[in-house]
């Protein structure tokens, strides 16, 4: 059962419109009906109602490869276990406008990912992956820290705002077991 929902990301105005921050951009839009944000943690917490189940919110702000230091404060708080926990993230390995939804598994050389599992001791956590795309050529990590393009912001909202529906529908049904319906979905289509 899914008690906390990690959003990961990078502080500073530097970052706010890159690939990266994928995860607090959909935080900023699906989490409006949130209880205020407080800074504890090392990052921001709030909790959200969602039908009748009440979620505990946070975004790290000790940048991405700290994240963890961050979720474990927060869980130890909360006395959350690791595996009832759902990390929203950029996804280099999807196409931008697919999300996917899984538990477990590899880390994707994602830094943030893995400092999670590496203060929790864990990568048996729930995933709420939003595709970036991985770039054609150059490097990844100027490509993850760039700002999304002109294709990709005239849709972004919308990419954002049907994820945001369909984590809602998942975590509001009445098991939070995976099928193969929320492995992978695409959501919008960049012309």
């Amino acid at each position: 059962m899914i008690e906390g929902i990690v959003f990961l990301g990078n502080p500073g105005q530097e970052y706010t419109q890159t690939r990266h921050n994928i995860g607090w951009l959909f935080a900023d839009l699906w989490t409006h009906d949130a209880d205020v944000w407080k800074n504890k943690f090392k990052g921001e917490i709030s909790s959200l109602r969602l039908g009748s189940n009440r979620f505990q919110l946070l975004k790290p702000q000790t940048f991405m490869n700290r994240s963890g230091e961050s979720v474990s404060q927060w869980l130890q708080f909360y006395k959350m276990s690791p595996e009832n926990i759902l990390a929203v993230h950029d996804d280099l390995e999807m196409d931008f406008g697919e999300a996917g939804i899984k538990k477990g598994g590899g880390l994707a050389g994602h830094n943030g990912l893995r400092s999670v599992a590496r203060q929790l001791g864990t990568q048996e956590f729930y995933r709420f992956r939003l595709g970036i795309s991985r770039p054609a050529r150059g490097n990844v990590s100027s490509y993850v820290l760039s700002a999304f393009n002109k294709n990709e912001k005239e849709c972004l909202q919308d990419f954002l705002m049907e994820s945001g529906e369909w984590l809602t529908s998942f975590l509001t049904g009445s098991s939070h077991s995976i099928s193969p319906a929320h492995t992978k979905k695409r959501i919008v289509s960049v012309a």
